[in-house]
């Protein structure tokens, strides 16, 4: 890192490892994730009152959806190992690696610690049997035998009340999701086996796509920083029950071949561009709010100062809108049956005035306390940061360039649970936006060891005392 005529770093920069002082919790880093519990602490207090009162929460475990059951299982033993291993020897792993080992060091060990806390409840309720219950897209797969026939009947079904109306999740989803499953098993992957290990696996990739583009946009230093803290994020706690993991996998890869494509550090930007539009129109295609990662990714064409990309993103954004809509499924009309259907269910009872802070209580406990800080430390530049991004700025640094990539992320959560229509469950739903909030752990200082446990802990307890139910 660059330093002054003085030999000293600029002010915004993580303070350097090798100082006695750098090695304990800085004040500020304190009083940010102090500022977390006292969140989690008002939604779980006030929340218990609203679902004991009336039930209109509709979460037996406030702020979170799930139900308290303490437990231990067979990945018990397996996550407290891997958890061991990469607090022990992570941070210097990720210092040491060769880029591409480091990489793929980064997938396994993200992938061994969602493993491990979702065989927590074992092989069958943790892994095969999530996708296969009453709201989940498995049970509907014999439905789409004609695959066409489907598509254009797909909005008769969205809204209750007619004879065949979808599931919860089926119905909450563009089709692409649930024609992920269908293509599954039409290539002899079907089963909530597969389907279980396809979501962790794709979503386990999200942590690879984060690294690269930071790296992209900002530097190599602060993407290593970041990796022990995305290969334990309290985040796979979901990440290995939920398609959401997938969608947050297909989303990370859209941003991540943008930003290579913007900053030009690929052979082929032109491809890699379009790679990035093709990614994105299927993104909307599996989930109506991820359209949102427009925002994080406009983010990453101002920070590289390029438009020349978006030809090409374009280009590739349409294809997946053009098929469905010659297929017959119409995405605004299908959005517009959703929003009928969600305020016929939970949504139409759960109070806007708790869940738009309570959303962010529950996403809290995905990121976990580190990430909290992290945050802390991006507020505290996001003047600076901002400024950076104009015409006549300030000289930009990786660390300002970081922050203003969190700041974009931040952004399109604050659209989300504004809109109303993320009324709880965030913990789940927003994965493909939280995941981008934990490189901002790379801001803290120090060899952070003991954050890192702290994430650890704040997983094992929320697996270990809470089933989640997705």
């Amino acid at each position: 890192m660059k330093t002054d005529e003085r030999g000293h770093l600029p002010a915004d920069a993580p303070p350097r490892e090798d100082t006695d002082r750098s090695h304990r919790p800085n004040r500020r880093d304190l009083v940010a994730a102090s500022v977390g519990v006292a969140l989690l602490t008002a939604a779980s207090l006030v929340g218990w009152a609203i679902q004991r009162a009336d039930g209109s929460l509709q979460v037996n475990w406030p702020p979170l959806l799930g139900t308290w059951d303490p437990r231990f299982g067979p990945g018990t033993p397996a996550a407290l190992t891997v958890a061991a291993l990469v607090i022990a020897y992570g941070p210097g792993l990720a210092t040491r690696l060769p880029w591409r080992a480091f990489l793929l060091t980064t997938w396994a060990a993200a992938l061994a610690w969602t493993f491990s806390l979702a065989l927590i409840d074992g092989w069958h309720t943790g892994v095969a049997k999530r996708l296969t219950t009453k709201h989940e897209y498995l049970g509907v797969i014999d439905r789409f035998t004609d695959i066409g026939t489907t598509l254009r009947g797909f909005s008769d079904h969205i809204v209750i009340g007619p004879p065949g109306n979808w599931p919860a999740h089926v119905a909450g989803h563009p089709p692409g999701a649930t024609l992920t499953f269908v293509w599954l098993d039409r290539i002899g992957l079907g089963g909530g086996s597969w389907a279980g290990v396809w979501c962790i696996v794709v979503g386990g990739s999200a942590v690879v796509a984060i690294l690269v583009t930071l790296r992209a946009l900002t530097d190599e230093r602060l993407a290593r920083r970041a990796a022990p803290f995305l290969a334990l994020a309290p985040a796979a706690v979901w990440m290995g029950t939920s398609a959401d993991g997938y969608f947050a996998g297909v989303a990370a890869w859209s941003l991540a071949l943008l930003a290579l494509a913007a900053t030009r550090t690929v052979r082929f930007p032109a491809a890699a561009a379009l790679g990035a539009g093709l990614l994105y129109g299927f993104t909307c295609y599996l989930s109506y709010g991820l359209t949102l990662m427009a925002v994080p990714g406009l983010g990453i064409l101002l920070l590289a100062r390029t438009a020349r990309p978006l030809p090409f993103v374009l280009a590739g954004a349409l294809v997946t809108p053009v098929a469905f809509t010659l297929a017959g499924f119409n995405w605004w009309e299908a959005y517009q049956e959703l929003v009928v259907r969600y305020y016929q269910g939970a949504g139409g009872v759960r109070p806007y005035w708790y869940w738009i802070w309570g959303n962010l209580a529950a996403s809290t406990l995905a990121v976990g306390l580190a990430a909290v800080a992290g945050l802390g430390r991006v507020f505290a530049l996001a003047p600076r940061a901002v400024r950076s991004t104009r015409p006549a700025r300030v000289p930009s640094t990786p660390v300002l360039r970081l922050a203003v990539l969190v700041l974009a992320v931040l952004l399109a959560i604050l659209a989300a649970d504004l809109s109303g229509m993320s009324k709880a469950e965030t913990e789940r739903i927003w994965l493909p936006f939280t995941l981008w909030l934990l490189p901002a752990t790379a801001l803290l200082p120090g060899r952070r060891r003991g954050w890192l446990a702290g994430q650890v802990l704040l997983a094992l307890l929320v697996n270990h005392l809470v089933f989640t139910g997705w």
